[in-house]
């Protein structure tokens, strides 16, 4: 019932930024917990960032940590991800992710539901 589209994917050079969003189709948006995944090829699927259902919580795990920005805007079901100072090794398939937690989602196994994903090529 509870739907992920991601967009804003593309090819960018090292250095530059990119947006992500993803709408959320609905009505428990303003209850769930969201995160960003990400997953490069012959590579694990890994946590990106993540933020609270009130917005008021947001965690990173060092890779991304002070480059990307996850904010979210319940007004239109819409979460966003601010990729600043890209890397050639943040390619991957970026997948939005969410689930009923009251916390936050910092791992694949408290994901309830996924998009389909959106590709970022970072060259150098």
């Amino acid at each position: 019932q509870v739907q992920l589209v991601e967009s804003g994917g593309g090819l960018v050079q090292a250095g530059n930024s990119l947006r992500l969003s993803c709408a959320v189709s609905g009505r428990t948006f303003n209850n769930y917990a969201m995160a960003w995944f990400r997953q490069a090829p012959g590579k694990e699927r890994r946590f990106v960032a993540t933020i609270s259902a009130s917005g008021s919580i947001r965690y990173y795990p060092d890779s991304v940590k002070g480059r990307f920005t996850i904010t979210r805007d319940n007004a239109k079901n819409t979460v966003y991800l601010q990729m600043d100072s890209l890397k050639p090794e943040d390619t991957a398939v970026y997948y939005c992710a969410t689930g009923p937690v009251t916390a936050v989602i910092t791992a694949t196994q408290d994901v309830a539901y996924w998009g389909q994903g959106t590709q970022v090529t970072v060259s150098s």
